[in-house]
């Protein structure tokens, strides 16, 4: 800073002011500009008033107060200084503190406990029309901005856009912004849209996260051109990088699935995890599904559960449903059934039917008090009355299974007919009470005709009950072992435990299917894996008899014993035949 300046502000009051904003821009000595400024505000001139407030608002020279700025601000606005006019209305707009008086002077203690802030689009108008009638593009866009976004009398969609055209006449980014989304508000046509698209360009020349944005979601979704991936994650890394978070969910999300970018699963962790802890509810439920998945990174269940419980807790249904399953089956938490239905409550009302189901098979389970299944029964009773099937099938289980109310077979078969039209699972049930004669007089013709739409849809237990009975002979036509053997392999192939123990025993012999040992065993051993204690029974027995061609007596014995851990019977008896002793080492 030149001698000169610092010797004239001594006599001139124009060269005082421009001591005090030297200071304050060259950053020599804030706290100096600021005591100069101050005292020139005290004395009425106006741009250091104006000065004064920014430098409240910045914590520029002296400790940040937003209601000090806002008043000093105001001064300025009052004596006709333009851009503090438009500080003004956008302090307005973005909200003051409660109960905020501009022209009363805040003690340093007001600020001890900071009131809530309260958007005030009418203030924020007055002071912007002044701004922006005065020739201010970045007040003029934001005029347009509330003309567009503020209380319904004071909407005009009309003058907003005139307001956003003079902003962006002026050079403002915002007018850009502004006017390219009101011609997308607008677009009855692609060449609209088009128009939209290249005011959206011009505002990223300001750098503007939103305009990145849009211009992603533009290019994703194909508004006015063809959709294009990669321009769609050019964009949302631009904004992303800005900080937007809704960017950041889009572009990891990008990264993630390998759209318009190189799958990078690193790399979508990393955004997403930005994304959430910047409060992005979706982000937070898709980390919960790449730690709970697994892939290329390790499945990492207690990662996922602080992912899920984050994103429910901000009411994300999906994400409360897959939170309930991790306390369902002990992943990554304490294994805990009532804490599985808290949450699959929380997901059911947020809309998800099939948390509805996964309260209703908990309350089946046992799980939860009388008073919460007469709640969950009454919740279910409300959702059926008002038309919706999923708690229309809700209510027939809980009538069926005497769930928090008298068992009532016959008015759950009514509610079963009725949620049959539109719920899989309420067909299988209503197929089952049909065969069984509960609620029905008993109609196999009927029920397998049920059975077979929820069989067709892919509903393994119904694809499990179908074969039984075409092993039996009950099934319409009677036996039939080639079809029965179909429909096992279908749910096997699923994942249905039960139907892979039974392929072994079709395949071992005595059905009307080809024996097949070799394969049978295949199967035992899929099935003796996951736990069947039955097929434990047949492995160990096949592999010490040498049923499939195969003898392995260390292997078998050690089956059998794990059989006869659940109480196998058989086991213990072929164990007791064997000689009983422990095998030298474990299987898997």
């Amino acid at each position: 800073m030149s001698l000169k300046l610092r010797i004239a502000a001594q006599f001139s009051r124009d060269a005082k002011l421009a001591y005090g904003i030297s200071l304050m821009e060259a950053g020599e000595d804030p706290a100096r500009g600021f005591s100069v400024l101050s005292s020139l505000a005290s004395q009425g001139v106006t741009e250091a008033q104006f000065r004064v407030g920014r430098a409240y608002l910045d914590g520029m020279g002296v400790p940040p107060s937003l209601e000090e700025g806002a008043r000093w601000t105001q001064m300025a606005a009052g004596s006709g200084h333009v851009q503090a006019q438009f500080v003004l209305a956008t302090l307005y707009t973005i909200g003051l503190p409660e109960g905020f008086e501009a022209q009363k002077k805040v003690s340093i203690a007001a600020n001890a406990h900071p009131r809530p802030r309260v958007p005030d689009f009418r203030q924020g108008g007055v002071w912007a029309r002044k701004a922006a009638t005065a020739g201010y593009p970045d007040a003029q866009a934001l005029l347009g901005y509330i003309l567009t976004n503020g209380p319904e009398d004071l909407a005009d969609q009309q003058e907003a856009f005139d307001w956003y055209e003079k902003a962006a006449q002026g050079g403002s980014s915002q007018g850009h912004l502004g006017l390219g989304m009101a011609y997308l508000y607008r677009a009855q046509d692609d060449e609209t849209r088009q128009r939209a698209t290249e005011e959206l360009k011009k505002a990223t020349k300001g750098g503007l996260s939103t305009a990145f944005y849009f211009l992603g979601v533009i290019f994703e979704q194909g508004v006015g051109q063809p959709r294009d991936p990669s321009a769609a994650a050019h964009y949302y890394r631009q904004a992303a990088e800005k900080g937007m978070p809704a960017a950041q969910t889009k572009y990891g999300l990008a990264l993630l699935e390998g759209r318009g970018v190189t799958r990078d699963m690193q790399r979508a962790e990393t955004w997403l995890r930005r994304a959430a802890l910047n409060g992005e509810t979706q982000a937070a439920a898709l980390l919960g599904d790449i730690y709970a998945r697994g892939g290329e990174l390790p499945p990492n269940y207690i990662e996922a559960a602080k992912w899920y419980r984050l994103a429910a807790d901000q009411g994300h249904g999906p994400a409360a449903r897959a939170l309930g399953l991790l306390y369902l089956t002990g992943a990554g938490v304490h294994r805990d059934p009532n804490e599985a239905a808290r949450w699959f409550r929380v997901s059911a009302e947020r809309g998800d039917r099939t948390a509805d189901s996964d309260l209703g098979n908990l309350a089946l389970s046992g799980t939860g008090s009388e008073e919460e299944k007469r709640a969950l029964k009454a919740r279910f009773e409300r959702a059926a009355q008002d038309g919706d099937l999923v708690g229309a099938f809700n209510l027939g289980v809980c009538l069926a299974e005497g769930v928090g109310t008298v068992r009532d077979e016959r008015t759950a078969a009514v509610w079963m007919k009725r949620a049959a039209d539109g719920v899989v699972n309420a067909q299988y049930w209503l197929g089952r009470m049909m065969v069984e004669g509960r609620g029905f007089e008993t109609n196999i013709a009927e029920g397998c005709a049920w059975l077979e739409k929820a069989a067709a849809a892919g509903m393994t237990d119904a694809q499990m009950l179908l074969a039984q009975m075409l092993v039996t002979g009950r099934a319409v036509g009677g036996k039939d072992h080639a079809r029965a053997m179909a429909m096992y392999q279908t749910a096997a192939e699923r994942g249905q435990v039960d139907a892979m123990f039974a392929l072994g025993a079709m395949y071992g012999g005595g059905h009307d299917v080809p024996e097949d040992r070799v394969e049978a065993q295949v199967w035992f051993r899929r099935a003796a894996e996951r736990g069947n204690g039955l097929a434990q029974l047949m492995l160990g027995r096949y592999l010490v008899r040498g049923l499939a061609g195969v003898r392995d007596e260390d292997e078998g014995r050690r089956w059998l014993q794990r059989a006869s851990a659940q109480n196998i019977d058989e086991a213990k008896a072929e164990l007791a035949k064997l000689g009983g002793h422990e095998p030298a080492a474990r299987v898997g």
